[in-house]
């Protein structure tokens, strides 16, 4: 874990120090886990997965019948009537 005190003393060397072969430390202010930093590649990497999920979730959807065919006007419109909003 990396301090706050001791990130903004020492800056990057810090957080090169820290991370060292680790992809990602976190920050601690007064204590508390407050920020995670990461080397670049850990971020795509992350990024990726997300957007893995992402297109699993709606190919799932597309093979559930969930999706509609409207344009965005009368989407928009039954979102609303479903809320009850005018």
């Amino acid at each position: 874990m990396i301090t706050g005190n001791n990130s903004k003393a020492k800056g990057i060397a810090c957080l090169e120090e820290n991370l060292g072969d680790k992809p990602e430390a976190v920050i601690t202010v007064r204590g508390k886990e407050s920020f995670v930093v990461m080397k670049i590649e850990h971020y795509h990497y992350i990024r990726e997965m997300e957007l893995e999920a992402a297109l699993y979730q709606v190919q799932q959807d597309v093979a559930a019948g969930r999706y509609s065919k409207e344009n965005v006007d009368q989407h928009v419109a039954e979102l609303f009537a479903e809320c009850g909003t005018p």
